[in-house]
């Protein structure tokens, strides 16, 4: 990566391509280098790699990505230009180092949001041989998948966090209910369907006692607030004006992107946003806004 005078700023390695039996599944980013002043004064700069899994080329066949494939691939970016764009010269503070969970995928959510841009889409989904744009009503599609059951989902997300939050903040050994029962007192207002007898969703919910998500699962939903919230800046300066874009696109590079675990994250936010985060774009994005209502035909306002 260059800055706008031909600088070197930083550098990232790519592996795009599934191996299977010789590379894990899943996506993700982590440093070679990160930024750093070295014992001479000189400025190391930060190195990314990111690892994707998607469908390797065929013969005389490109890889040609799926949807969710470029998702995945905007989403590790977002990782990686945290990492990379950072100006804090401490490595323990530097980049994705230090960020606190709650924002910790505010930069890859974010850039998700791009997915779904119709210039940014149109840009690059082309038949790969005659070069056609990918249909309009394609796009609809897309862009009527990503609300599909949105209310399930989010309930669904809500019913996780709530559940982790209360086992580890209200229950006890002794506190008269089993970890079951408090989980079931919860699904009365955050599931459509009551869950059966038989239904063992603790022992598998790994989050609440493995790896580093215990009391804090609430951070995946906190994070799309986050995101959402962020890219609606964008959208309030209109997604097609290139120079707010870029002015936009400036202040979130020296905000969210450069100060990483230097500062709060509630800070971080607000020196970009302005204020807060609002909810308001998330329920948005997610087709959960309630539509103004138009007058009906014949009818005098």
């Amino acid at each position: 990566l260059d800055g706008a005078g031909g600088t070197p700023l930083a550098a990232f390695y790519l592996d795009p391509f599934s191996r299977p039996g010789s590379k894990r599944g899943g996506a993700w980013m982590d440093e070679c280098l990160g930024r750093s002043t070295n014992r001479s004064g000189e400025t190391v700069l930060p190195v990314a790699y990111l690892i994707c899994n998607q469908s390797p080329p065929v013969g005389e066949t490109p890889s040609l990505m799926t949807f969710d494939e470029v998702e995945t691939l905007f989403h590790e970016f977002g990782h990686g230009l945290q990492h990379m764009l950072t100006t804090v010269e401490r490595p323990q503070a530097a980049g994705i180092n230090n960020v606190e969970w709650d924002a910790v995928e505010l930069p890859s959510q974010f850039m998700e949001n791009w997915c779904y841009d119709r210039a940014t889409l149109m840009g690059m989904a082309r038949h790969w041989q005659s070069g056609e744009p990918l249909p309009e009503a394609e796009y609809q599609k897309l862009l009527a998948a990503r609300t599909f059951m949105g209310g399930s989902a989010t309930l669904r997300q809500v019913h996780f966090a709530l559940t982790d939050l209360r086992l580890h903040s209200v229950w006890t050994p002794t506190c008269g209910q089993s970890p079951e029962q408090l989980r079931r007192e919860i699904a009365r207002t955050t599931t459509v369907l009551e869950p059966i007898d038989d239904d063992a969703f603790l022992c598998a919910f790994s989050h609440i006692f493995a790896g580093g998500y215990s009391a804090g699962y609430y951070s995946y939903k906190w994070a799309e607030v986050l995101s959402a919230d962020a890219f609606s800046a964008f959208e309030e300066v209109g997604l097609d004006v290139e120079d707010e874009v870029v002015a936009t696109g400036r202040r979130f590079r020296d905000t969210v992107l450069s100060l990483g675990g230097s500062r709060a994250p509630a800070e971080i936010f607000e020196a970009f946003r302005g204020r807060p985060p609002s909810t308001e774009a998330l329920i948005r994005h997610s087709g959960l806004a309630k539509a103004e209502a138009a007058p009906l035909v014949g009818m005098v306002a």
